[in-house]
Order: structure tokens, then sequence, then C-alpha cells
């Protein structure tokens, strides 16, 4: 596992600087991954919705997204908590990116057309994880809810 991850990232680092992919990226992508196999269901629309939010949010080749998407699969997958994840957004994003983050991982929820009560908490560890405010838990719900 950790051989893979360091293929993963040596292999990114030998590519244009701006498309280098780092753990901060890793934990985005895996606590996206999280919401959408939580509930014990691998929706294809979910992982359509991680792929387009992985895209807008870090601005990373598709092939680079793809990686991404199945490296973090197999972080989350051998997790044993969402605070490997958390530690590297609380120490690498502002405010404003993990709300974004955190709509972004309700848009995960919403994609398939239904919220799980399993979706719904796992997002209510990781607010709580992030230092977000309860207020701004409800606004990224809402938001992502309605679009």
């Amino acid at each position: 596992m950790i051989e893979k991850i360091k293929s993963f990232f040596s292999k990114n680092v030998l590519e244009a600087e701006e498309e280098t992919t780092t753990p901060d990226q890793l934990a985005t992508a895996a606590l996206l991954i999280e919401v959408m196999v939580i509930d014990g269901n691998l929706d294809e629309q979910e992982l359509q919705s991680i792929s387009g939010t992985l895209s807008s949010m870090l601005d990373l080749s598709q092939d680079q997204i793809d990686e991404l998407i199945d490296l973090s699969r197999e972080e989350v997958a051998d997790a044993t908590s969402l605070y490997q994840f958390t530690k590297e957004i609380n120490e690498h994003y502002d405010i404003d990116k993990k709300i974004s983050l955190m709509t972004a991982m309700w848009r995960v929820a919403f994609a398939d057309g239904h919220l799980d009560k399993y979706e719904e908490n796992i997002i209510r560890r990781v607010s709580d994880l992030l230092h977000i405010r309860h207020s701004e838990y409800i606004q990224c719900k809402v938001a992502a809810r309605d679009q």
C-alpha cells in the first residue's frame, strides 16, 4: 500500500508542477469517497459527482483524477478513522475551502436522489472535525440540495 502511494506521488512529480497531486488532495478525494461508500451502495451518479468535484476543486487532469479516486478508495478501505484525512484538510485548507469541501460532500450524498442517514452522519462528523459551525453545515446542506 505504501509503495502504491509513493508510486502515485513520484509519478505525478514528473508531470508539470501545476498538476502535482498533494496529500491534502488525496484527503479531499478520500472524504468524498467516504460519503459514497458509507451507505453500502456504489452509485455511478455519486462517482460522477466526485469526479466533477475533484476536477473543479483540484484542477487536475482526468487521468490524475481517475488515479486519485482509485488511490482514495484504497485509503478509505484501509482507514481506521476520519482523522487522518481531516488532519490534512485542517493543515492546508482555509475556512472557505473547508466549506466548499463540505458542500461537495453534500452534493455526493444527494447525487443518487436519496440522502441516507449514514451519509448525513459521516458529513456531520467531518464537519465537527473540520471545525465548521453548525450554521455553515446547514448552509452547505441547503446549497447542495438546491443545486
